[in-house]
Order: structure tokens, then sequence, then C-alpha cells
């Protein structure tokens, strides 16, 4: 005697339940989604690659800064300078190294520039009111200027303020004794343009005309630099167009400007180690047939760029190239330095070597293309940012993809267990039924 149909005796209702449908929705994940976070998880390390990579490009942009023409410092590795100073009247700051020329300049000091300065007589309550005359006033003018009027109808405090806020004075209340005060009134700027005037009117409360009270009188800074003779306002001025001389003392001080050629084989060492390791780390990836990178033909192309400008001929005539001057490749393509060839150039034939590297406005050396080139390739347009861009475009689709994927699997399987539902009650009924049926049939059968 059959047992059930479709299940029916045999609890087959129980078979259609969440668990079956899990295994089902794992299965079909494993098909269409899966693949989807596979590739997510290579984009991640693809990103990781490039940012490592990127990072190997920036080192070497920034080795290669001091090889270029226009160096936003100012200065590259064939402009560096070093100054040795003598004596203690004067100190010295390069503004514009490049523009610095070779020699010994002395500068003899005797009158250093000076502010104007004045003080009221003494007070005791900075609070309390100047003058109760409306009548009594200063007026005070900056040099050539026209004079400004202040009331001493106010407190001293509030005085002070409204002499500070006059282009160029200032004014501070200062303790110099244990219980009196005095208001100290200053040019802003030194020398015998910006000398004070001041003028009391109604009664001199403050002082101010005394001659006592005129503590220190403007003066220029008066002095003799390599025979030349400046009467200036300021203690600082500029020679040669980019170095500061600022005079702090009477007396005699040298200065002695050389060229620095020290820094240049350094500065070619740096760049030709930044050079090698980009090489290694893209030829590592190209050569790797599990790497993460997705467009090695960009890679090949950011390398080719380099190799190309850095293998290129330079100067007016086209000439000079890296080979002539020290600089070898090993059949790995890694490059290294012969010290003893660079350092005779650098000795003997330093303006070549600076043609190469640096070059000119019209001739751009090895370096200044260099920077040029990078700096393209990081550009939005460029061949770096365009891969960052792809790489940031490839996973807004793969995650798109990814949720559309897990959407309809969702969906689906909703769907499918809301059917599963409805079997089993139609199922539950239909076993039901069958139960009865079975009692019915076993109840005819005993009576027999």
């Amino acid at each position: 005697m059959a047992t059930g149909i479709l299940g029916m005796g045999s609890s087959g209702s129980t078979g259609l339940n969440q668990e079956l449908i899990d295994k089902l929705k794992e299965a079909e994940k494993k098909a269409k989604v899966t693949p989807i976070e596979t590739k997510l998880e290579t984009w991640d390390k693809e990103l990781e690659k490039f940012g490592e990579i990127e990072v190997k490009i920036n080192e070497l942009l920034a080795s290669v800064k001091s090889l270029d023409l226009f160096n936003l410092s100012g200065t590259n590795a064939f402009e560096q300078i070093v100054a040795n100073t003598n004596g203690t009247s004067a100190m010295f700051e390069a503004v514009d190294k490049s523009l610095l020329t070779e020699g010994t300049s002395t500068i003899d000091v005797t009158q250093l520039a000076k502010r104007d300065v004045y003080q009221t007589n003494t007070f005791t309550d900075s609070s309390a009111t100047i003058s109760a005359d409306i009548n009594d006033k200063i007026s005070i003018a900056v040099g050539s200027g026209t004079a400004v009027e202040f009331s001493l109808n106010q407190s001293y405090t509030d005085l002070t303020k409204a002499i500070n806020n006059t282009e160029g004075l200032s004014a501070n209340i200062e303790k110099v004794g244990d219980s009196s005060y005095r208001i100290i009134i200053k040019s802003t700027n030194s020398g015998t343009e910006n000398a004070l005037t001041i003028t009391p009117s109604g009664t001199d409360v403050l002082g101010l005309s005394t001659l006592s009270n005129h503590v220190q009188t403007a003066q220029n800074m008066q002095a003799t630099i390599d025979g030349v003779g400046y009467d200036v306002s300021s203690n600082t001025i500029t020679i040669q167009g980019g170095l500061n001389v600022t005079a702090v003392a009477l007396g005699s001080s040298t200065i002695n400007i050389e060229k620095d050629n020290t820094a240049i084989a350094p500065a070619l060492q740096e760049f030709v180690t930044k050079y090698n390791e980009l090489v290694d780390m893209v030829d590592a990836e190209l050569f790797n047939a599990d790497t993460p990178l997705k467009d090695l033909s960009s890679m090949r192309m950011i390398l080719s760029t380099i190799k190309d400008t850095l293998f290129g001929g330079y100067g007016t005539s086209g000439d000079l190239r890296v080979f002539n001057y020290g600089f070898e490749l090993d059949k790995t393509g890694k490059m290294s330095i012969d010290n003893k060839k660079l350092g005779d150039a650098v000795l003997n034939n330093l303006d070549d070597l600076k043609s190469l590297f640096i070059g000119t406005a019209e001739n751009k050396g090895l370096g200044t293309i260099l920077k040029e080139k990078i700096d393209e390739m990081k550009f939005s347009d460029g061949i770096i940012s365009l891969y960052g861009d792809g790489l940031t475009k490839r996973k807004e689709t793969l995650e798109q993809d990814k949720k559309k994927a897990t959407e309809l699997l969702d969906a689906k399987y909703l769907q499918l267990a809301n059917q599963f539902a409805a079997y089993t009650a139609i199922i539950s009924q239909m076993e039901s039924s069958f139960g009865g049926l079975k009692m019915m049939i076993q109840q005819s059968t005993s009576s027999k």
C-alpha cells in the first residue's frame, strides 16, 4: 500500500523550509555574486600596487626638482652657494641665491637707523582723565604727512589706543617705577623720513614739548658697502638683487660668496636611486603573471616616457647625453654613476653638465624636461591621472553590478520563500485530508 502521494503521509511539507532556500541561494550567489566580490578584492590589490608605483613616481619627481631650470625655490643643484662671513656689524640673508655673484663684499656700518621715540610725564592711574580742559590737545605728524589731532580730555588708556590706531605710530603704557607709568610713543618705522612732529595745544599736560622727553631721535642707517655709500631709513638693504644685509652694530663685516658644486653629485645620485627603484617596481609587475594591475600598457608607457627623456640628446646641438658623463646601464636596465667620470665633469666640464641637466629656456635640459613630462602625466588628462580615474570608475561599476546582482538574488529567493510557504500550506491541508482518509480506511478494514 502506498504510504504517501507527493510526500503526503510522510511529512513532505517540512522539506520546503528556509534551510533549503538558503542552500539554493548560496549556490546561486557563488555563481553570480562571488565573482564580482573577487574582482573587488583584486581591485583593492590593484589600487594598493598602483599607489605604491605612484609614490615612486612622486619620489622621482621630487629628486628631479633639484635639476629643474624652473625650480620654484629659485635654485637648483648647479646654483648652490656657500657664504662665509666675518665680523658682527651685519647679518646676511640670501633672498634669491640664483642672483648672487661670487666674490667678497665688505660692509662698514657707521650709523644704525633708529625710530623716533617720545615719553610722557609720569602718572599713577592709567584710567584717569588726562585733562578736564577740552582745549588741551596734541597733534602728531609722521614725516611730511598730515598731522593727526588727539584730545587730552580722555584717559591715558584711551589716548594710547587712539594713537595705536593711527598709521605710522605705536604707543604703549609702560611701568617705569613702582607706582608710576608713562606713555611711550614711537614711529612705527625707523629713519628720518619717519620722524615725529608732536605739537601740544592748550596746556602741555603730557610734557611732550619737553626736550628731555624726546628720548630718541630718528636717524638713518649709514654704511659703505664695497665703496658705495648708503644713507637709508632701514637697517636692511638688498644688494646684488638677492642678498639682504641687515646692520646690527657699528663696525665692519665681510661676506665671501662661492659656488658650492658639492651638491651636484648627491643630487644626481638621488635621481638615479629613485629612477632605479621605479624601474624595479614596474618591471616586477610587467613580468608577474599574477600582477593585480590590469592596464600594463599604461605602465609600459610611463616607463617609456621617462626612459626616452633620460636617454635623449641635449644642449644646443643635441649632442650632450648622460652616458658621456659617467652614467651607465647594466644588463637589467639599472643605472649607475661612475663617480670618477662625474667628478671630472664637475671640475672640468661644468657648463656642459649644466646644459645637459638644467639647460636654458630655449634649450631645456634633461631634468627640466623630465619634470615637465612627469607633471603632464599627473595632470587631469595625463596617463597617471587617467589610470587612477579608470580605477575609480571600474570600482563604481563593480559595486553597482554587485548591488544589482544581490538585489535580484534577494528578490528571487524572497519570492521563492513565499511560494514555499504557499506550497507548504497546501501540502499540509492535503496531508491532513489524507490522514482522515487513512483513518477511515483503517477503520473499514478492521471491522471486516
